[in-house]
């Protein structure tokens, strides 16, 4: 009777483990993880990921708070805009969401503006944003959704609230080296 290596117990685990070593790490594109930072290339996919799946998340919950024709950003926008209650400059709502092109920003406000939920005010040169009360009553419905849909979804997945936020300050802090990395690439 003639045995086969696959058939020994200990040769499958042998196959198992260099099938689990020859994957690598998860990465989009594999021409950028190099062995120096593997991880980062890990981490950037995460990002990607995890990016797309909260744009979808705004979209659809933002459908669901009653304004279905909204995308990512104008979401943004409108919830930057209803931010403690006060009214903001444009350049201000660039600032705060690190958005280099101020044009999408004036494009979304325009937006939110014919929809009713954004006014706007002139003071001097200066144009100031602030929601309207539908547009409050659509911030405040969109929190609710999301206390029941993500919030209590959180909670079984066992993070405690210090985890997410040592998450967000690394998130920020990863933020500064990335604009950095894109001055220095600019400059080349």
């Amino acid at each position: 009777m003639q045995v086969n290596d696959m058939d020994r117990p200990d040769a499958q685990t042998s196959a198992a483990d260099d099938n689990k070593r020859s994957v690598g790490p998860i990465v989009s594109s594999a021409h950028l993880a190099s062995s120096k930072a593997a991880e980062l290339s890990e981490f950037e996919f995460g990002l990607i990921v995890a990016g797309h799946a909260f744009n979808r998340w705004m979209i659809r919950c933002m459908t669901a708070s009653g304004l279905p024709e909204l995308g990512a950003l104008d979401v943004l926008v409108l919830h930057s805009v209803n931010h403690r209650e006060r009214a903001k400059k444009m350049a201000d709502i660039c600032l705060v969401l690190n958005i280099e092109d101020s044009h999408t920003v004036t494009y979304a406000l325009r937006k939110l503006t014919k929809l009713g939920v954004v006014g706007s005010e002139k003071r001097g040169k200066e144009t100031f944003y602030k929601t309207t009360e539908k547009g409050q009553e659509i911030c405040e419905r969109y929190g609710q959704i999301r206390e029941e849909c993500l919030v209590e979804s959180l909670k079984t997945l066992g993070f405690s609230r210090e985890d997410i936020g040592d998450t967000a300050r690394f998130l920020r802090g990863l933020s500064g080296l990335y604009d950095q990395a894109a001055r220095s690439a600019a400059s080349l």
